[in-house]
């Protein structure tokens, strides 16, 4: 829709009960300083990514205990809502990012253009969950928390698709990469950075780390899992491409620095010894690590599923240094399973639960579908 009208979160209605969704999936998860979990994914009633997907936001105030669906984010129109983040800012404020765009049917998701959408959580109390209204910030779709430079300022790893090279438009030629977004004034104007060209780049959904020596780096999806760049100069050129970890597959990984200092990377393990060049992982063996030396080198093997169907992780971490993972499993296979895992820094260095309390077993949310139907 060239008028960009806004979605309109709302609380859930009969349209969004959970007995009509075929899909759900893609989640995101932050936590504010009461202690109150906040996890996002989209839906649809149809079996996959098209026409008439929507956010859910979910909350929790017993730790992940019990979940309560207290929005939904619904397109105008024709148009699809997907691909959620939820992000609390250094200023305190929760934010909520997610991509708009039309869609000509299931598994045609990219119009070419699409939009990332921005609103803050203005309130919230036991019964209530407030939002502002969104506001379009720029051309693309974004599925990885911003990054906080040293300087103050806030990267957005927002990408235009070049999966569909038949739906680009004239007027962003050149632009189909991962781009980043920066904003020195807390989110009220962007400034546009052309990403790099990273080669069997799919769907992108990239991540930015600014590295103790002030150099960016910039993660990338691509069909041989996650491959990276440095740029030393925030973005007027880049390194050439290279692997920055073992592991990960063709999909979203989440990487972080923790309030430790230390990287965290939560992707799909590859097999030891690894299969071999050509070998694909699959989205199976989620599973955590850490690095100590900005990405060179990483510790602990923390395994938080091994099953298959699993995928697209984010984390938060709170002020005790408690991780809390989120990711889903089997989308439309009559599962669309959203799970939380509270984890440390020494589960992931042991490579075992040895905090207690930690766990991987917390289930976020499922729709009950009945095959046939």
């Amino acid at each position: 829709m060239n008028g960009y009208f806004s979605a309109v979160i709302t609380v859930p209605g009969p349209a969004q009960a959970k007995e009509l969704r075929r899909h759900q999936g893609i989640p995101g998860v932050e936590i504010m300083p009461d202690g109150e979990l906040f996890v996002c994914f989209y839906a649809n009633v149809e079996p996959g990514e098209g026409p008439g997907n929507y956010a859910v936001i979910a909350r929790s105030s017993d730790g992940g205990r019990s979940w309560k669906e207290a929005n939904v984010v619904v397109p105008p129109g024709t148009e699809r809502v997907f691909d959620p983040v939820l992000w609390r800012s250094p200023d305190g404020v929760l934010r909520l990012f997610y991509a708009q765009g039309a869609s000509d049917g299931l598994h045609k998701p990219f119009d070419g253009r699409a939009g990332v959408w921005t609103a803050e959580l203005v309130e919230y109390d036991a019964e209530n969950t407030v939002w502002s209204a969104p506001r379009r910030i720029g051309d693309g779709v974004m599925m990885n928390k911003p990054e906080v430079l040293a300087s103050g300022s806030w990267v957005l790893p927002v990408a235009l698709w070049s999966i569909y090279p038949e739906k680009e438009h004239a007027d962003l030629k050149g632009k189909y990469r991962p781009n980043l977004l920066v904003t020195r004034d807390r989110g009220k104007t962007f400034h546009f950075i052309l990403g790099p060209d990273v080669p069997e780049r799919t769907y992108d959904e990239h991540v930015v780390i600014e590295r103790r020596d002030k150099s960016w780096l910039v993660v990338v999806r691509t069909r041989r899992g996650a491959r990276a760049v440095v740029t030393t100069d925030h973005g007027d050129s880049y390194s050439s491409v290279f692997t920055p970890f073992a592991g990960g597959a063709d999909s979203r990984f989440a990487l972080r620095r923790l309030k430790s200092s230390r990287l965290c990377l939560v992707t799909h393990a590859v097999p030891e010894p690894c299969p071999g060049e050509n070998w694909k992982p699959s989205r199976a063996n989620l599973t955590v690590w850490l690095s100590e030396d900005d990405g060179a080198s990483w510790r602990g093997r923390l395994m938080l599923e091994e099953r298959p169907g699993v995928s697209y992780p984010d984390f938060t971490e709170d002020a005790a240094g408690n991780i809390f993972v989120v990711y889903d499993r089997n989308r439309t296979k009559g599962h669309g399973q959203v799970w939380l895992a509270k984890i440390t820094e020494a589960d992931i260095l042991a490579g075992a639960f040895v905090t207690p309390g930690s766990t991987a077993g917390i289930l976020v949310d499922a729709f009950p579908f009945a095959p046939g139907k």
